[in-house]
């Protein structure tokens, strides 16, 4: 038996028990919150899971591309005991330097064609990928941008209290330019 046949071998057999066990969930949002008490108002903004608060900071992005102050209370709050940094502040305003629709690209039907503008409800479907759980206390989930071939990864951290916070966020990287700023489109 040839390498190459005790790859195919290994690799076409049935799905692995990880990959069985990958968990999504979805979130629908009517409108976006607009402000950190609309926000705190949502069912997600218990943030007993993760997948809340991962929904929960995409739309806190939203908020910072509108307006940078109520962005940041959004995160600082779903931060929890670690505010945004200066460093994490300095990140944020250079990647909205380079599209205010990065963020937005994460909802359902989002596309570079339509300039990354969801139709109400806002709808994001969040999944654990192989390494969700690899270390404990922190849950690494992935979404998947109109804008991108591979989805981005956020990071979350469970505290003692069972509370689901932000830890990292992957989630403003670039993405196709939208298509009224692309000179090629």
């Amino acid at each position: 038996m040839s390498i190459f046949d005790r790859l195919k071998k290994v690799t076409s057999g049935a799905p692995t028990e990880a990959a069985a066990a990958v968990q999504k969930k979805t979130f629908t949002f009517p409108t976006l919150p607009e402000s950190l008490e609309e926000m705190q108002a949502l069912p997600e903004a218990a943030l007993e899971d993760p997948f809340q608060t991962a929904a929960l900071t995409v739309c806190a992005l939203c908020a910072y591309a509108a307006d940078k102050c109520i962005g940041t209370k959004m995160l600082n709050w779903l931060r929890g005991p670690r505010p945004l940094s200066p460093h994490d502040i300095s990140f944020l305003n250079d990647r909205f330097r380079e599209g205010h629709y990065v963020p937005f690209s994460y909802f359902s039907g989002a596309t570079p064609e339509n300039d990354y503008t969801p139709k109400p409800p806002f709808t994001l479907t969040f999944e654990e990928g192989l390494y969700a759980d690899m270390n404990p206390g922190y849950k690494k989930l992935r979404i998947r941008s109109g804008g991108a071939d591979s989805p981005r990864e956020i990071v979350l951290r469970q505290t003692a209290g069972q509370k689901w916070y932000l830890w990292d966020q992957f989630l403003m990287v670039g993405i196709r330019q939208a298509k009224s700023e692309n000179p090629w489109a």
